[in-house]
C-alpha cells in the first residue's frame, strides 16, 4: 500500500579422463568407480530441491538500473539472464500496476485476466489464477508465500489458497516488506516466494525517471534485493537447493514522471533471472511478461496444462523461431522519421528458406514497409503511436509485418500486394497436420489477408481468410494432407492500400 499521499490509480549451468588400466579385477573396479563419478554428481545435482523467488520492482526501468549504483541487481545480471521486454497499451489496458502485476503473476495477458485498471473491476482471476494458486493445486505440500507493499497484489491477485499473503502496513512500506521476506526465507521453508517493492514507482511519480531521486530509489531497492538474496544463500540447506531468482517490473515511467500511457518508456519491463538452467551473462529478446509465472511453474516441476490457456512459456525452454534469427541483420530507419536515430529494427531480407513475393506490389511508398517486412515491437510501434500496434502482444522478438497504412505515408503507386512464403514443411500423405502461427490483424476495407497452403508444389489453397479485426492470437488450423504428399508450403498474402496491417510470427506445421 502506498503512503496516504499517493492514490491507488498512480500505480501505476563428462568428461572422464581415460587412463590405461591393467586388466585385473582391481583395475576394472577402479575404472567403474571413475566412470560412475560424473553420473553420481549429476544425480546429486538433479536431486536438489527447486525453489523460486520472484521480486517485483514497481515502475523500474532496466535502463536506469544499468545507470544506477545497483550491485545486487547487476550481480544477478552477470550471473544469469537479462531480458528487456515491453507491454501493451490502451485500449487493451493502461500501463498501470493492476494490469501489469496481474499479467506477471497469472501468466496471461489482460485480454484473458480482464484486469484493466487498479480497481480490478470485472476481473477474471478465478479462471486465470496466480501461479502460486496453481502450485497449491498441483503440489499442495509446497509452501507458498507472497508479501507486497502494494496491498491489492496480496489482497486480490494472489488467492486465499496461497499459504501466506502479507500486505505490509503503509507505515513500514518497503522496509517492512523486506524484513518479512528475509524472515520467511531465513526462518521458514518456503518453496515459492513473491516480493513486491514499491518505492521506485514512488520516486518516479514524485521526481521522474530521469531524476537522481529515481536512481537513489533503485539503489535503495537494490540494497533490499541484496538482503533477500543473501537470506536465500544463508539458508543451512542452500547447498541442497536450486533457487531460480527472477526480478521484474510491472511497467515503466516517463522521464518527467508517470505512466499509464502508450509511450515506449511507459511500456517497458524486463526479466533478470539467475539460477536453474539460466545461462550466465546471457541476453534474450523473446521473453514476455507472462513468462515469469510459467518459468516459476516449470522450475518447480509443474507441467503446464494447455487447458490453462497460459500465454507465458518457460524461459528455461526457449522455442526456436526463424524470424528471430534476423535480429543481427536489422537496420535503422530509412524513410520513417518518428522512430528516432539509433533504433535498429527492420529488414526486408527473409530468413533462410523463406521468401517474399512482391511481383504484384505497388511502387514507391515508405521503404521500410514496401511488402512484407521483418521488424521488432520497438521499431514498429514507434512508427505511429496509438494505432493499436501496441496490442501485438503475442508476437515475440522479430516478427513479420505487412503494413499498408505506413507504406502509403509517402508517394506511392498501385496497391499493397505482397506474399510471405514459408519453407516446405514435411508432412505425411493422407494424415492430418496442424498449421500454427501467431497473428494480429487490423482491418479496413478494401483489405484482405489470405493464408494458403500448397502440397508438393501444387496450387495453393486458402485455409484461412482475414477480413475483420482479429486480436493477437495463436492460430491452430487443421490440415488434411492429400494422399502421397510429402511437403507443405504456406503463403501469407496481404492485399490492400491505405488500410491497416497484418502480423505473422511463430509459423510451424506439425504432423499428427
Amino acid at each position: 500500500m502506498r503512503p496516504t499521499s499517493f492514490r491507488l490509480e498512480d500505480h501505476v549451468s563428462q568428461g572422464i579422463t581415460r587412463r590405461s588400466l591393467l586388466v585385473s579385477t582391481a583395475a576394472s573396479t577402479a575404472a567403474l568407480a571413475v566412470a560412475a563419478g560424473p553420473l553420481a554428481t549429476a544425480a546429486k545435482a538433479a536431486a536438489k530441491t527447486p525453489k523460486v523467488l520472484v521480486i517485483g520492482l514497481d515502475g523500474a526501468l532496466l535502463g536506469r538500473i544499468k545507470d544506477a549504483e545497483a550491485p545486487a541487481l547487476k550481480g544477478l545480471m552477470s550471473a544469469g539472464l537479462t531480458a528487456p521486454s515491453s507491454i501493451y497499451a490502451n485500449p487493451l489496458a493502461p500501463t498501470s500496476s493492476g494490469p501489469g502485476w496481474s499479467t506477471l503473476i497469472t501468466g496471461v495477458w489482460p485480454d484473458k485476466h480482464k484486469v484493466v485498471n487498479n480497481e480490478f473491476t470485472g476481473h477474471n482471476l478465478a479462471k486465470y489464477p496466480d501461479f502460486m494458486t496453481r502450485i497449491e493445486a498441483a503440489k499442495p505440500n509446497l509452501r507458498t508465500y507472497a508479501v507486497s507493499s502494494w496491498a491489492p497484489i496480496t489482497d486480490i491477485i494472489f488467492s486465499a489458497k496461497v499459504d501466506a499473503r502479507v500486505s505490509t502496513p503503509s507505515a513500514e512500506y518497503d522496509a517492512g516488506t523486506t524484513t518479512r521476506a528475509v524472515a520467511e526465507v531465513k526462518g521458514g521453508n518456503p518453496d515459492a516466494v513473491f516480493v513486491q517493492l514499491d518505492n521506485i514507482d514512488h520516486a518516479g511519480h514524485d521526481s521522474g525517471a530521469a531524476s537522481q531521486a529515481y536512481l537513489d530509489a533503485i539503489h535503495g531497492a537494490d540494497t533490499q534485493v541484496g538482503q533477500i538474496v543473501a537470506a536465500v544463500k544463508s539458508r543451512a540447506t542452500y547447498g541442497d537447493e536450486d533457487w531460480l531468482i527472477m526480478i521484474t517490473a510491472d511497467h515503466g515511467h516517463t522521464d518527467p514522471g508517470g505512466h499509464g500511457g502508450s509511450s515506449w518508456p511507459e511500456r517497458q519491463t524486463f526479466m533478470i533471472a539467475a539460477g536453474g538452467t539460466v545461462t550466465a551473462g546471457s541476453v534474450r529478446h523473446d521473453v514476455r511478461m507472462p513468462d515469469i509465472a510459467a518459468s516459476a511453474l516449470a522450475h518447480l516441476g509443474i507441467a503446464i496444462d494447455p487447458a490453462w490457456g497460459l500465454d507465458g512459456r518457460p524461459v528455461q525452454q526457449p522455442t526456436p523461431d526463424a524470424f528471430d534469427a534476423l535480429r543481427a541483420k536489422l537496420t535503422g530507419p530509412v524513410d520513417e522519421t518518428g522512430i528516432g536515430g539509433g533504433v535498429i529494427g527492420f529488414t526486408h531480407t527473409p530468413p533462410s528458406g523463406w521468401s517474399v513475393d512482391n511481383s504484384k506490389m505497388g511502387t514507391g511508398g515508405i521503404t521500410e514497409w514496401r511488402g512484407w517486412s521483418f521488424t521488432t515491437d520497438e521499431f514498429w510501434t514507434k512508427t505511429e503511436r496509438d494505432q493499436q500496434r501496441e496490442l501485438n502482444i503475442r508476437a515475440r522478438n522479430v516478427f513479420a509485418v505487412a503494413d499498408g497504412d505506413e507504406w502509403t505515408d509517402k508517394t506511392f503507386s498501385g496497391t499493397f500486394d505482397s506474399t510471405l512464403v514459408s519453407p516446405a514443411y514435411e508432412v505425411r500423405g493422407g494424415a492430418k497436420a496442424t498449421l500454427t502461427y501467431t497473428t494480429y490483424y487490423r482491418q479496413e476495407a478494401p483489405q484482405k489477408g489470405e493464408v494458403l497452403v500448397s502440397y508438393d508444389g501444387g496450387a495453393p489453397v486458402a485455409v484461412k481468410t482475414y477480413t475483420a479485426d482479429t486480436p493477437s492470437v495463436v492460430e491452430n488450423i487443421a490440415l488434411q494432407v492429400p494422399a502421397g504428399a510429402t511437403k507443405a508450403q504456406v503463403r501469407f498474402r496481404y492485399t490492400g492500400g491505405n488500410n491497416w496491417y497484418w502480423v505473422i510470427d511463430g509459423v510451424t506445421i506439425t504432423a499428427s
